[in-house]
């Protein structure tokens, strides 16, 4: 007995030719999309060596693919073909154990860089993101621009020497500026300086100090400095650290005499019964953040008091230039005050 049914071998027929459709079409099959993610997935990994690369060589430190593998979130094979992979194109080359970048990888690893930072910038001035989230946005978009839309970003954001946490950022040609200072541990009691790099690596130490909303171009004297902790006061608040954590604070020294008067302070610090006069925007607040805070009044030279506090904790209304208006603790870190005499 013959069982052929050429209707259900039509459809058979049919159900095959539409799955090696989807399969194999043009740029959008399964298949071309795999391998575009894989290719897409192996770029990655290459870049992220590149960098790494980059910052232990910058920083004088050796690295071998042991290391590699503790750093990145990526699996051993993985990197092991990056590796055999950059050194073919000519990257990277071992030097003993050593794995260094060539003229070419250095080139690379600064185009990346160049990314990530201007990236920070631009989320940094022109957008309302956090600042624990620049880092993290910034690591995805390191990828994905092409060196004309790099440079485009760079000539609409104005071309900035620095990203938010005081890194230079490499030129189009790869220039990089050097970052002055000294690390604030190597201050000594007494001393004077102003905060001009917050390192945001490793991410736990940083943290650390954004818990701390310690601002970057803040002036600062260190008043307690040994083996188990630093303590400095800057705009009227004291801050403790631990030695590893303050090492990724770069200060720059002021030599000339300054007095930090003691009645100068962030507005998050003002009290219900007391008066004080705006004296500037810290440089942590940035773009379009600076510019709706100067819209609002909050501009040098302007009287400002606690209108209502918030029983929840935050906001708190201040009034300013008779408007009441109601601002997060972190957004009044960012005001600089004088407090004057008690308000009526």
């Amino acid at each position: 007995m013959n069982d052929y049914n050429p209707i259900s071998a039509l459809i058979i027929f049919f159900g095959i030719a539409i799955l090696l459709f989807l399969l194999f079409r043009p740029t959008k099959g399964w298949f071309w999309l795999l391998q575009k993610n894989f290719k897409s997935n192996e770029k990655v990994i290459i870049e992220d060596i590149l960098k790494q690369l980059y910052h232990f060589e910058n920083s004088g430190n050796k690295v071998d693919t042991r290391t590699l593998v503790e750093v990145l979130n990526f699996k051993n094979k993985r990197i092991v073909e990056a590796i055999k992979k950059m050194s073919i194109n000519d990257l990277v080359y071992f030097d003993k154990d050593a794995l260094k970048l060539t003229e070419e990888g250095h080139e690379y690893a600064l185009r990346i860089i160049r990314v990530h930072r201007l990236w920070e910038r631009y989320l940094a001035d022109k957008t309302g993101f956090h600042k624990n989230e620049w880092h993290d946005r910034a690591e995805r978009m390191e990828h994905k621009l092409s060196h004309d839309e790099t440079n485009k970003l760079a000539s609409q954001l104005g071309n900035p020497k620095f990203d938010p946490h005081g890194d230079p950022i490499p030129t189009k040609t790869g220039k990089i500026a050097d970052i002055e200072g000294v690390e604030l541990p190597r201050l000594p009691v007494n001393s004077i300086a102003r905060i001009t790099h917050i390192e945001d690596e490793p991410e736990v130490i940083y943290k650390q100090i954004l818990a701390e909303n310690i601002h970057i171009g803040s002036l600062l004297k260190v008043v307690e400095n040994n083996n188990t902790r630093i303590v400095f006061h800057s705009e009227g608040e004291e801050f403790v650290l631990a030695p590893i954590v303050a090492s990724n604070l770069t200060v720059l020294p002021i030599e000339k005499e300054v007095v930090i008067e003691e009645n100068i302070a962030r507005l998050s610090g003002l009290q219900e019964n007391e008066m004080a006069e705006i004296i500037g925007i810290s440089k942590e607040s940035r773009g379009e953040s600076r510019r709706r805070l100067l819209d609002l009044g909050f501009v040098k030279g302007s009287k400002i008091k606690i209108d209502l506090l918030n029983p929840l904790g935050e906001p708190h209304a201040y009034l300013v230039k008779g408007t009441s208006i109601a601002l997060r603790k972190d957004q009044a870190s960012k005001i600089l005050i004088k407090k004057s005499e008690h308000a009526d």
